[in-house]
């Protein structure tokens, strides 16, 4: 059972909920291994991608889900090794029809992570497998 809160659909006290929602953030590795960048530099750009995945897909279901259970947010940050990886991230995203949103740093142009909008974790897990987690 669900309530509806507004614009803003709940689940029930003791309802089964849907498959867990997940925002995935992909962020490029060599950025901080290979090009030196600042540790928080680099944390910036996850966070401006994550923003931004959240605003352009406000108006979803599983991202009013995900923004009402805001002390339960789960987000896996996963490194993707270089440019080359993330950009074919983005293309085979872009192919299964998985919204996203591809950070490109300006005013450097320099495509610098991608961030999934909420979704349940069995429908994207799949597409991400072959990236580690990000260290």
């Amino acid at each position: 059972m669900y309530l509806n809160v507004g614009s803003i659909v709940m689940a029930a006290p003791g309802a089964a909920s849907p498959g867990r929602l997940v925002q995935y953030i992909v962020v490029r590795s060599d950025l901080v291994h290979k090009l030196s960048w600042p540790l928080g530099a680099v944390i910036t750009q996850a966070c401006h991608a994550a923003t931004a995945a959240v605003h352009l897909n406000y108006g979803d279901p599983d991202t009013q889900r995900y923004l009402a259970e805001l002390d339960c947010m789960h987000k896996v940050v996963l490194g993707a090794p270089d440019e080359a990886a993330l950009s074919g991230l983005s293309d085979s995203l872009t192919q299964a029809g998985i919204s996203h949103k591809l950070w490109i740093e300006q005013p450097e142009n320099i495509p610098t992570c991608l961030a999934l909008k909420p979704y349940p974790k069995e429908t994207v897990q799949p597409l991400m497998r072959k990236f580690k987690l990000f260290k």
